[in-house]
């Protein structure tokens, strides 16, 4: 009796391991594929075998990010990041979610906003802890400064901070000017740049 209960516990989880192995491919061909709502659904299936995988839970936020669930992108990094603390690409796409959910969400409070910029710039401010040399990185932050002092240069009663506004520009420019020791002659940085010290200028 023992014997069959043994042979039946190794059948079922063999089942398991293989339907979840078929899943995770299925959902790696359609990320690579750019297919990312396919990839969203089997690696969810994937996931739902294994919840401590990493490698599928990076997959799934960025399948997630890429498909325009930032939120559920937001999550699932954070599951990578609590298993994974040094994966310094789940810190940056975290932060580029949360700066598109700080940006584009409609009906969102202003408070709110702010406290999601402040994320992305933290965020991506631990993803160079963990590689100061990627230059993605310094572009990024020196978009959520620059959306981060847009925020608070506005004149809103009680909200508005010319301080943090002006002091966020200023990181801003930090952020693009290391951009372009690193990569000179960037025609788009040097652009960013000039409208970021333009933006500076009319708060004072």
């Amino acid at each position: 009796m023992r014997s069959y209960t043994l042979i039946l516990f190794l059948v079922l989880f063999t089942t398991i391991v293989s339907a979840q192995n078929a899943n995770y491919k299925m959902g790696e061909r359609a990320l690579i594929n750019g297919d990312f709502k396919a990839a969203v659904t089997s690696l969810e299936k994937a996931l739902a075998a294994d919840t401590n995988d990493v490698n599928t839970l990076y997959m799934l936020g960025y399948s997630y990010y890429h498909a325009g669930n930032y939120t559920r992108a937001v999550g699932t990094f954070n599951r990578v990041i609590s298993l994974k603390p040094g994966e310094n690409s789940a810190y940056y796409y975290r932060g580029k979610a949360r700066n598109f959910m700080a940006t584009e969400t409609k009906g969102m409070s202003n408070p709110d906003r702010e406290k999601l910029l402040l994320l992305s710039i933290r965020d991506f401010s631990k993803a160079i802890e963990l590689n100061s040399e990627d230059v993605k990185l310094y572009q990024n932050r020196a978009v959520a400064y620059r959306d981060y002092g847009v925020l608070k240069g506005q004149k809103i009663p009680n909200f508005h901070d010319k301080t943090k506004a002006i002091n966020a520009f200023k990181s801003c420019i930090s952020d693009f000017e290391k951009v372009l020791s690193l990569t000179p002659g960037r025609k788009d940085i040097t652009t960013q740049l000039a409208d970021a010290k333009g933006y500076m200028k009319n708060l004072y």
